[in-house]
């Protein structure tokens, strides 16, 4: 159904309230005009009928009605109106326009019958005898109470109803003044009232588009003041609550893309409502088009299905560990709860997934290191222990077993020693790494390296083994000539202990744009790939009885990695069983 403005619902029913109140008091004034005028002729004519009846009488009395025929036509003139003078049986005697013989008997004429009754009979009606509107008085003549005669004054009404009408168009064009004025006014006060009215249904249509600066003017009406009034507090509170609304949810923004563990929240059926970034990134999905579709829809993980709805039935907290295919695979901690609405009731549920595969990973190094710490510990004590028991035993008393069995316990002490002389080196590298107090500067490559060269010396003659150098005199890096030193060395060490006898290492050094590169290459036995991801954690060998034999305690690699990532770095291998090995250390140019 088509609406209709409030304009024109004032404005029309006020406008014909007010016509039809003008027409009605008009129709009333002229009914009530027009009766008072014929009310004024009536007394007037009845007072001329009376006069002119009592001159008649005597002649009515006298039964001589030629005479009284003449009184009717001299005293009709002379008053203005026509007389007529009727008998009680209503025989017309004498009449002031008609001859009386001519005249019809005026017994059923109603101004007749009353005057017989006694009264000043009244009557407006047309005369068929003039052919005219006439209004008829009958006054009845009496004498000792008894009616002698009646005689009826009459006046035409044409001139009467002419005076009325010029009146009555006075009237009507007054009233069409006064409706026109009122229409004028009417529209005026109508447009007064629906203004205020739009403006505030402008305004409350800017307030839903959002521009909430806006204020509505504010009319003079109480009313309608109190209501712009009340218009423009909302609007101040509204824009209040949303800025409260908008600051919260950036800030709430801002907390889940900064967390290390991804959320997801979802409604009562399942769909998505809120992705952050991480969870994105662990499952492999779009945050944008995540949202608004069904959990089964954007995760194809199973288990995480499962466990949302699981969630979303449970009414209590939830957790469970879910392993997701991808190579490596990833192990998630899924911890969920459901949520509410105002009337706590379940809206929901969010469930926040906290990546655990570097936890894992470290807690099984952790777990790797204890073992192997622990057997290289407990190999050299317990070999100790063996010796000391068989001295104390008797054994200590037969100088030449005595004498080998202290050089093996010696070789354990030294051994226990190395141990822990890389452990503390490993446990101060840790240390400068978390408070970055190591001091580099930009000092030439080539002097560390031949220092490093130089200290392995004694241990490549014994195996023949050439170590040459390549690199420039003038190549410099940011270092910490000491560190470097050592990890050089290691490296170095490490490649004597495995290449064959009369072999050769190289020592290259090279310059790019993002880094100045050292690579210690050997041609030893070289390195199966599985043990290359492993091979830089602490105690992790590769042949454990070797290594144990070459005298090395497992940490010499953990300690190059750990100098490396002090000087902002990082370490890399490359090998092939049968053809030796390939270490690289990256120094950032910066």
């Amino acid at each position: 159904m088509a609406k209709k403005r409030l304009l024109w619902q004032l404005y029309l029913p006020y406008l014909i309230i007010t016509i039809l109140a003008l027409v009605l008091s008009s129709w009333y004034a002229s009914y009530s005009f027009r009766w008072f005028y014929y009310d004024e002729i009536a007394q007037n004519l009845e007072s001329r009928s009376w006069l002119a009846g009592r001159q008649i009488l005597p002649a009515v009395n006298q039964k001589n009605f030629d005479e009284v025929d003449q009184l009717c036509k001299l005293l009709g003139q002379t008053a203005g109106i026509r007389l007529t003078m009727i008998l009680p049986d209503g025989r017309v005697v004498g009449d002031s326009d008609q001859q009386p013989a001519k005249m019809e008997n005026h017994a059923d004429r109603p101004e007749f019958r009353r005057a017989m009754n006694g009264q000043t009979g009244r009557s407006v009606r047309f005369s068929d005898t003039l052919g005219k509107n006439m209004m008829y008085i009958a006054v009845p003549l009496k004498e000792q109470e008894q009616t002698i005669a009646v005689v009826r004054g009459s006046l035409s009404v044409i001139a009467v109803d002419k005076a009325l009408n010029d009146i009555y168009a006075k009237i009507a064009w007054g009233v069409i003044g006064a409706a026109i004025c009122a229409a004028g006014v009417t529209l005026v006060v109508s447009r007064k009232i629906t203004r205020p009215i739009e403006q505030m249904k402008d305004a409350a249509k800017r307030f839903a588009a959002g521009q909430l600066d806006h204020r509505v003017p504010v009319p003079d009406s109480e009313e309608l003041a109190e209501l712009a009034g009340a218009l423009n507090e909302t609007a101040d509170r509204l824009k209040r609550t949303i800025e409260t609304i908008t600051n919260q949810k950036n800030q709430l923004e801002a907390i889940l893309s900064s967390m290390a563990e991804g959320v997801i929240a979802v409604d009562s059926d399942g769909r998505v409502m809120s992705i952050n970034k991480k969870a994105a990134l662990l499952l492999e999905i779009d945050v944008v088009s995540a949202t608004g579709h069904s959990i089964e829809e954007v995760i194809r993980n199973v288990d995480i299905q499962r466990f949302m709805r699981y969630t979303l039935m449970s009414s209590a907290p939830t957790e469970e560990d879910i392993t997701l295919s991808a190579e490596p695979p990833v192990s998630l901690r899924a911890r969920g709860t459901y949520l509410t609405d105002h009337q706590g009731n379940k809206s929901g549920a969010v469930i926040v997934l906290s990546d655990m595969t570097r936890m894992q990973r470290l807690e099984n190094i952790r777990r790797d290191f204890v073992a192997n710490v622990s057997h290289e510990l407990r190999t050299p004590i317990t070999s100790i222990k063996g010796f000391v028991e068989t001295l104390l035993d008797g054994a200590i008393n037969e100088p030449e077993q005595a004498q080998r069995f202290l050089k093996i316990i010696a070789g354990h002490t030294d051994r226990l020693m190395a141990i822990i002389e890389d452990l503390l080196s490993l446990s101060r590298l840790e240390e400068d790494g978390q408070t970055r107090m190591i001091a580099r500067e930009h000092l030439k490559i080539r002097p560390v390296l031949e220092s490093a060269v130089e200290l392995s010396g004694p241990k490549a003659g014994d195996k023949k083994i050439k170590i040459e150098i390549d690199c420039d005199d003038d190549l410099e890096a940011l270092i910490n000539p000491t560190l470097l030193e050592q990890a050089v060395l290691n490296l170095v060490d490490n490649a004597i202990k495995y290449s064959p006898a009369e072999s050769t290492i190289q020592i290259i050094a090279r310059k790019d744009d993002k880094d100045v590169t050292i690579v210690v290459k050997d041609s030893g036995c070289g390195i199966e790939k599985s043990h290359l991801s492993r091979l830089f954690e602490r105690f992790y060998v590769v042949d454990k009885a070797r290594t144990r034999k070459l005298g090395g305690t497992g940490l010499g690699l953990a300690i190059v990695k750990h100098i490396t990532n002090l000087h902002g770095g990082k370490v890399s291998v490359e090998s092939t069983p049968g053809q030796g090995s390939t270490f690289t250390i990256h120094l950032p140019i910066k």
